[in-house]
């Protein structure tokens, strides 16, 4: 098994070719990874180009739902993206924020931030801006943001319980997030478990939806539910470039395993623990 820094020097790595390659690429392959497919088109995204602030220069193809949709993001909101790319959902978090907030996004492959602040130097937004940094120990102070959101991005983290603690440590008290993540509903075989690209794709690094979901409750996190839910059917032209005969009808037998969804949970604020707190 590789270790953490194996695994985020590999997806570093991925994502940085990702940054130059055509969208595409992207939308035919797991989230911008090896294995492009012909039989399908748009494995995992969803369109963006109905929401206000899409900016089709910034969209690289790689999400797996709409965070932004569903972020309950008003004017004056401190928005933080966590995985920005290319800046597609940043812009979009922009659009609903207003020029009175602030977007902030964070992502740790320097091609991608490159990318994101050309994209945003032509737009000339004065309130958004991109940094680099590692989900695991953001360059975020504490208690500054109202909103996170974050596309297909926190499967790829290693240390997942570390993510989520630092999303709980920035967030400000009654502040959310909404968050769209591949998570398991069974067990990967070892072929997809194993494959660099397939981390990369958001695959194998994908968590137990069960676990996923215990993990944002012990964090602190509140009011967690499930915005939206979707079945991800990875073609078999891909699935056999990683498995064997035998595993390949395993899988296509009970294929529904790989899931999208869009979480949503706050950080509740402190209740008034005396009679002078509040005065």
């Amino acid at each position: 098994m590789k270790s953490n820094q194996e695994i985020k020097d590999t997806v570093m790595q991925k994502y940085s070719e990702i940054a130059l390659q055509e969208k595409s690429v992207n939308l035919s392959s797991c989230c911008g990874a090896g294995g492009c497919s012909s039989e399908v088109y748009n494995i995992m995204s969803d369109a963006y180009d109905k929401l206000e602030g899409y900016n089709p220069e910034a969209d690289l193809g790689l999400g797996c739902g709409l965070p932004t949709e569903f972020a309950l993001i008003e004017k004056g909101n401190v928005v933080l993206d966590l995985g920005s790319g290319a800046g597609n959902d940043a812009f979009v978090a922009r659009s609903l924020t207003g020029p009175e907030g602030k977007v902030i996004g964070v992502d740790f492959t320097d091609a991608m931030i490159n990318k994101a602040r050309q994209n945003l130097e032509k737009l000339g937004y004065h309130n958004v801006e991109f940094r680099a940094g590692d989900i695991e120990d953001l360059p975020v102070n504490a208690s500054s943001i109202d909103v996170i959101v974050s596309n297909c991005v926190l499967n790829l983290v290693p240390d997942k319980k570390k993510a989520f603690s630092e999303m709980f440590r920035v967030m400000k008290e009654g502040g959310h997030f909404s968050i769209s993540d591949i998570v398991l509903k069974g067990t990967l075989p070892e072929g997809l478990q194993s494959a660099a690209e397939m981390y990369a794709g958001c695959v194998a690094g994908a968590i137990l939806k069960s676990e996923y979901l215990k993990m944002l409750e012990e964090t602190g996190f509140k009011n967690i539910k499930i915005q939206k839910e979707k079945a991800i059917i990875v073609p078999v032209d891909i699935l056999e470039q990683y498995l064997n005969v035998e595993d390949l009808k395993a899988y296509l037998d009970n294929k529904e395993i790989i899931f999208s969804i869009t979480v949503y949970g706050e950080k509740a604020s402190q209740a008034c623990c005396s009679d002078s707190c509040c005065s």
